[in-house]
């Protein structure tokens, strides 16, 4: 059973630090300035040892409204809340503020503690009660515990430790598996050991020496040592309030609102989709694109609004959107955030985290647009995890994504997710691209791409009835979008495999195109196979061939040259020269008699033996050594020897 957090929240001055100080022994401000003011500023941290024999971790948040945001990053990972409220003031401001924050955070169980009974009679602390009970109603503390303590005498505080005994009595809390995640709420440096950070674990474990990274970016560091509640440790799990010791980075690169964990279990991004709940006691509409400020996990960051569907959110309403942010962020869907008004600096709503990875959604005023934009939200949201990986692949359509990103955009890891993915691939809705990266693909991504293959052939083959077909380079290069190049030699090989396309060296054509010609390309053709052949191995230059047949199109007369080349009935021996292919064979024998007998050949030698000019032979001496017939030895040619 991983180790379960208690936080508290509440007006400032209400008694929390006091409550934890007079239920555990221990002081959780350790600031000066906390000291001197009476005040709690940054987080406090405390545990308390159960009946039934386990130890739980204790958050104490600041109340005041100037250190809202660090009451924010106290809710990361929280349990259970133990709300507070004093008994000689009731319900404050930051009251209000405290627990909206819990409830956008997604805080749903706690127990209400009304602190300083010693300062007030019964019936003023009935009628507080009765006002907690009107102020919870309707939310997760409807029908919760409501204990009256004095942290002076401790009454009260044996009924506080057995509802929290009973809590984890009753509740199984397994460890959250997967990559560990730990938000970074302080920084420090200890002498002859170097940084240290501090955090409330939320998911997997680490152990010493295990190696772990720094999000957002790419600074790497080595777990060097690890304390839980003070304690030496060599493995620390979720849920543990931790301090851990890192080797292998300096201080001025680590800051509050990082988040250390497993490498390449996150990425980071300046967009998210989210869910938004607008809270009730704002005054006025949120308009699009309004900067505000967001907490998530122990960072604050600034960022817009960007409404989807609407114009404007208004107070009390529940709307998808997408948030814009000045700075990078690393989360898993289904973190929860808050969201302040820039100025004055108050919490207006939050809700949860649908896509860590979104592609940018601008907002549209056409109906089918905002439909579009409710349909994918109603997925990220409410559908399932196979509803929402199938969404992710057709968000990546032809490029296709990695098995460790689609594990970034659910937040399902290994073995898990290898199970998840069983059951769309049996199906065919999705396929695997690439085996050695594991690259996925939506089964529709991949039958767009083939049947654009198919469609891109046909279109050549009208266009140009005389050429064989395309090399894949140039299919490749025809599509509009972009095309990770293993998505489409799969989907190609697809084609191959069910014998729609056939390929011939580096030209792919359609299986069932031939190149017909038309009757004024067949004399064409017969026209030049007798050019070549009576012209022998004197022949033309291909610029002589031209002028000779200036009467046809260069380009119908290039089309029939390549037909003729293509079919064996010329040879080409370099760029100017093609040969009638019958007497350039007769060549061939005739160099390899006359080496057979007499062991080598020169220049001079061979322009004795064809009768050609050097302008022919040297040509075909080189022709000769590149189809591997002969290999040049100094001045001379013998014959290349086989194997």
């Amino acid at each position: 059973m991983r180790e379960i957090v208690l936080g508290t929240a509440g007006h400032v001055d209400h008694g929390k630090t006091s409550f934890i100080r007079a239920l555990t022994g221990i002081e959780t401000d350790r600031l000066k300035e906390e000291k001197k003011r009476g005040i709690t500023i940054e987080l406090g941290f405390a545990y308390l040892d159960l009946p039934c024999g386990h130890r739980i971790g204790i958050v104490d948040v600041p109340g005041h409204e100037r250190f809202v945001k660090n009451m924010v990053a106290g809710v990361t990972g929280m349990d259970l809340l133990a709300f507070v409220i004093a008994a000689d003031e009731g319900i404050m401001p930051q009251t209000r503020e405290h627990f909206d924050i819990c409830r956008l955070l997604g805080v749903d169980e706690g127990f209400v503690v009304i602190t300083k009974k010693d300062l007030v009679d019964e019936d003023w602390l009935e009628m507080v009660i009765e006002e907690v009970d009107d102020f919870c109603r309707g939310s997760f503390l409807e029908g919760a515990p409501i204990v009256t303590v004095s942290s002076v005498s401790g009454e009260g505080l044996d009924q506080v430790i057995d509802i929290i005994d009973q809590f984890v009595r009753q509740h199984q809390f397994t460890e959250a598996f997967g990559p560990f995640r730990l938000p970074i709420d302080r920084v420090f440096a200890m002498k002859g050991f170097g940084a240290v950070v501090t955090g409330t674990s939320i998911s997997g474990r680490t152990a010493l020496g295990d190696e772990l990274r720094l999000y957002p970016g790419d600074r790497s560091a080595k777990v060097r040592g690890i304390q839980v509640h003070s304690r030496t440790v060599d493995v620390v799990e979720a849920g543990h309030r931790t301090a851990i010791n890192l080797q292998g980075t300096e201080l001025e690169e680590i800051s509050r609102g990082m988040v250390l964990a497993t490498p390449g279990c996150l990425e980071a991004n300046f967009m998210l989709d989210c869910s938004l709940f607008y809270l009730p006691a704002n005054q006025k509409p949120l308009k699009h694109r309004t900067r505000v400020r967001v907490h998530l996990g122990t960072a604050e960051l600034t960022g817009r609004v960007s409404l989807l569907t609407a114009d404007e959110i208004k107070p009390g309403e529940e709307l998808p959107v997408q948030l814009l942010l000045e700075e990078p962020v690393a989360v898993w869907p289904g973190d929860r955030y808050v969201i302040r008004s820039y100025s004055p600096v108050v919490t207006i709503g939050g809700g949860e985290v649908l896509g860590s990875q979104a592609p940018k959604k601008r907002k549209r005023l056409a109906e089918k647009d905002r439909a579009y934009n409710e349909s994918v939200f109603q997925i990220l949201q409410h559908g399932s995890v196979e509803d929402r990986l199938l969404l992710f692949l057709k968000e990546a359509w032809t490029i296709g994504l990695t098995f460790d990103q689609l594990a970034v955009r659910l937040g399902i890891f290994g073995k898990q997710l290898t199970k998840l993915l069983g059951v769309p691939l049996s199906a065919k809705r999705i396929v695997v691209v690439d085996s050695a990266a594991q690259r996925y693909l939506a089964k529709e991504a991949a039958d767009d791409v083939t049947a654009t293959i198919v469609s891109s052939l046909t279109a050549y083959h009208q266009s140009h009835p005389l050429k064989n077909g395309l090399s894949k380079e140039e299919v490749r290069s025809g599509f509009k979008s972009h095309v990770n190049p293993k998505v489409f030699n799969y989907c190609l090989n697809e084609l191959l495999r069910k014998n729609v396309v056939v390929q011939e060296e580096s030209v792919i054509r359609l299986a069932g195109h031939q190149v017909a010609l038309k009757a004024d390309e067949k004399q064409l053709r017969s026209d030049l196979q007798a050019w070549y052949r009576q012209r022998g191995l004197m022949t033309p230059t291909v610029k002589e061939t031209y002028e000779r047949f200036a009467d046809y199109p260069a380009e119908l007369v290039k089309s029939v040259i390549d037909l003729l080349l293509k079919d064996g009935t010329l040879m080409k021996v370099s760029e100017a020269l093609y040969f009638d292919a019958a007497q350039l064979q007769d060549l061939q024998e005739k160099v390899t008699a006359h080496l057979r007998e007499h062991g080598e050949i020169d220049a001079p030698g061979f322009k004795e033996l064809s009768g050609l000019t050097r302008k022919f032979s040297i040509p075909i001496l080189e022709y000769l050594d590149r189809i591997k017939l002969t290999i040049r030895i100094g001045d001379k040619r013998v014959l290349r020897k086989k194997g």
